[in-house]
């Protein structure tokens, strides 16, 4: 039943996330990208602070420690995925991103010595193939190969980096939230990521890398607040408080249904058409999650 209550909570937790990419590319038109990850991070981090204080106080600096380098995961991810779309296209960008499902498995197996299940392994490279599919936006073969195949470039380099980052976040998120309070390292990774945005919010407009764009309407204060309060403070408690009963592998499957519903959200919001193949790599990302599930159950259930 735990297993089954964790897994609920990270599935709500891909589903609170899907909704902020169609809102949040219509907030961007207003707003430059670290400039809004700083307005989100610090929003969130200011509500969470008269609450977590107490906690912090009485909190080791081994757990503080903790949970600043999750904080620094965290923050790489958001930073080079915004960096990276600077330079290379969407649709290159959420299929690397995607490869997380990939490198997580690997990364779980170096750090923690734990080998993925089979099923699991079965089930991400579905997950993969999925997103090859759901990342084209061609209507052939060709297409898709030559919109994922194309020349490597920097935007790609550092898209590269941020599913690596999130590799790593997911994997060293399972070994803290076992050892420290889930509230402080919510807090912390939350604190960090919004204090490195704004350091590098200044940093980057001053040398006229990424200059200051800011537009206050109605859709920007709902986007900031809905990403401040749903997509951060309640998604990181969940998936924080929740991971460690799932493997990180099983975790990156669960998350990669992220791109799903973040084509439904855009197709009701905005009227986004998915393509042919777009529903094709639905079918193989929903299709990896259910043989990681159901063959893993058979298996406890034989054990």
């Amino acid at each position: 039943m735990k297993k089954f209550k964790a897994e609920g909570a990270l599935l709500l937790t891909t589903l609170l996330w899907g909704v902020t990419f169609v809102i949040i590319k219509i907030s961007l038109m207003k707003v430059s990208p670290l400039l809004f990850v700083s307005l989100r991070f610090t929003i969130a981090t200011l509500i969470l602070l008269p609450f977590i204080f107490p906690v912090i106080k009485i909190s080791s600096l081994e757990a503080l420690k903790g949970g600043v380098i999750l904080g620094l995961l965290y923050f790489t991810g958001f930073a080079t995925q915004t960096v990276g779309l600077n330079y290379t296209t969407a649709t290159k960008s959420g299929f690397i991103t995607g490869t997380f499902v990939m490198f997580t498995p690997v990364v779980q197996l170096v750090i923690e010595k734990r080998k993925p299940r089979k099923e699991n392994i079965f089930g991400m490279l579905l997950v993969l193939a999925g997103l090859i599919f759901l990342s084209s936006k061609g209507s052939s073969y060709f297409d898709i190969l030559s919109e994922i195949g194309g020349n490597f470039n920097l935007g790609d380099f550092f898209t590269l980096l941020c599913a690596l980052s999130f590799a790593f976040y997911i994997v060293y998120l399972d070994i803290v939230s076992k050892k420290y309070d889930y509230k402080l390292l919510v807090f912390m990774q939350i604190a960090v990521t919004g204090i490195c945005s704004l350091f590098f919010v200044l940093i980057l407009s001053g040398i006229g890398f990424e200059p200051i764009r800011f537009s206050i309407n109605g859709q920007v204060i709902f986007t900031v607040l809905y990403t401040a309060l749903f997509a951060t403070i309640v998604a990181t408690t969940l998936q924080t408080k929740f991971q460690n009963a799932v493997s990180p592998t099983k975790a990156a499957i669960i998350f990669s249904l992220e791109p799903i519903f973040a084509a439904v959200f855009a197709f009701f919001i905005i009227n986004e058409k998915i393509s042919n193949f777009g529903f094709v790599g639905c079918i193989f990302i929903f299709t990896g999650l259910l043989v990681s599930e159901l063959m893993g159950k058979r298996n406890n259930d034989s054990e």
